[in-house]
């Protein structure tokens, strides 16, 4: 690879990472409960980006993504379970030890329930998204040097990848964390339920009308 293709390419992840999706709603949902369930949940995420990563590499993806009925079967799976996270949201419910009327609780010691669900649907979320699947087999590959070896560029772009989106979270998440001391007073809290719950619904809408790759 050349070091303009280089550079292209992380101009290309920033952006992805920059531009909100689901991944993004979940993460901030999190952030704004604690330092800790946001990490927790963008260290899912960016699970759920390795096993998108090795399934692109041994050719899972490929299979996936050429089947319809697998693709509309994937599709679906994310699109309801981003329904179901939005309307949590818009429902109010929380994972940490905040109080319905969004002041933080003090509890005795972590809940390690919530820090599992944290992680699980940072997870799930990107698990569910079929188009990471198609960020690692459509977008990747076009950096691809032609003159040499596609697999091990390939795998190396795609640990850039995650591994920016690693240090990009961890950067997102203390950002979010920042402004707890807004975010815990009741008003801002529910302002802020109620977009990310409108925010993941509208995604859910929007995964449902993503065509299946090009065969």
């Amino acid at each position: 690879m050349t070091p303009t293709s280089v550079l292209v390419f992380s101009a290309v992840v920033a952006l992805t990472y920059a531009t909100p999706g689901p991944d993004f709603a979940v993460i901030v949902r999190y952030s704004t409960q604690g330092r800790r369930l946001g990490n927790l949940a963008a260290l899912g995420v960016v699970g759920g980006m390795c096993v998108h990563l090795t399934a692109a590499n041994i050719g899972l993806s490929a299979v996936l993504m050429s089947s319809t009925a697998a693709f509309t079967a994937v599709k679906l799976l994310g699109a309801g379970y981003l329904l179901f996270l939005g309307l949590t949201s818009l429902l109010g419910r929380r994972e940490s030890g905040l109080s319905k009327t969004g002041h933080a609780d003090v509890p005795s010691k972590p809940d390690t329930r919530a820090g599992r669900r944290a992680f699980a649907r940072g997870a799930l979320t990107n698990l569910s998204n079929p188009k990471t699947a198609l960020f690692f087999l459509s977008l990747i590959p076009q950096f691809v040097d032609p003159a040499q070896e596609s697999a091990p560029q390939l795998l190396l772009l795609g640990i850039f990848a995650v591994a920016y989106g690693a240090m990009w979270w961890l950067v997102f998440v203390t950002l979010v964390d920042k402004l707890r001391t807004f975010m815990d007073r009741p008003m801002p809290r529910q302002v802020l339920d109620r977009l990310i719950g409108v925010a993941l619904i509208g995604l859910s809408i929007r995964l449902l009308r993503t065509p299946p790759a090009a065969t």
